[in-house]
């Protein structure tokens, strides 16, 4: 049956207007988002099909352009307008980190870092420069590849702090193998990090490990 022909209260565009976007399943906003089905199937159907096919959300959202295309009820003018809302989302995240106090929004932090590096077949190191009120200045990525204390340079953090003229920072890594636990050289960087930074009066409020579907802050285990 047709998506049409179903009672009003279960069709995921006037559910989303009803109830509002949290309360509809992965499968109903994927739906949304294809807008049509295929030949014997409806569009939630059609999602269903590609969540299991991909493994999950995320997996699909993430998928390069040539894995994305290869299934039925996708194509090339599915994924630019994919890579468009996500890329929309992430500024729709900066913006909003721009307007106030980084510590204010943990969550709002937690989340924004997540999404930059998250998706990152290797381990990149970056920092959220912020300003003496906690402010965001800019985001920046500083580091690549296999991360450890002799990867990353603290005088070039440094340096580059004191050219944007932060009075803090927060720091963020990935570790592709998807487990956010930190290991030991992690933290040794980070004293490193903390120690230097703290020659010029530049604070470290905090250091995420982002894996897969989950994320670790150092300042909440209190390592900061």
């Amino acid at each position: 049956m047709s998506i049409r022909h179903w009672p009003e209260g279960e069709r995921p565009r006037e559910k989303l207007l009803a109830l509002g976007a949290e309360a509809l399943s992965d499968a109903e906003l994927l739906a949304i988002f294809l807008r049509v089905g295929v030949t014997g199937r409806s569009a939630v159907d059609l999602a269903r099909d590609l969540l299991t096919a991909f493994g999950g959300l995320r997996q699909l959202l993430e998928a390069d352009q040539a894995r994305f295309c290869a299934e039925r009820g996708l194509g090339t003018a599915k994924f630019v307008q994919l890579q468009a809302t996500l890329e929309l989302s992430k500024r729709h995240l900066a913006a909003q980190l721009a307007r106030g106090s980084a510590l204010t929004s943990p969550t709002l932090v937690r989340a924004y870092l997540a999404t930059q590096l998250r998706h990152l077949g290797h381990e990149e190191f970056a920092a959220l420069f912020l300003d003496t009120q906690h402010r965001v200045i800019r985001f920046e990525s500083l580091f690549r590849g296999t991360l450890d204390s002799a990867s990353v340079y603290p005088r070039e953090v440094a340096r580059r702090a004191l050219e944007l003229g932060a009075g803090a920072i927060i720091f963020a890594h990935n570790h592709p193998s998807g487990v956010a636990e930190p290991s030991d050289a992690d933290r040794r960087i980070t004293e490193r990090l903390r120690e230097a930074l703290g020659l010029f009066d530049i604070r470290v409020l905090d250091h995420f490990v982002i894996g897969d579907g989950e994320v670790v802050s150092f300042a909440e285990r209190g390592w900061l």
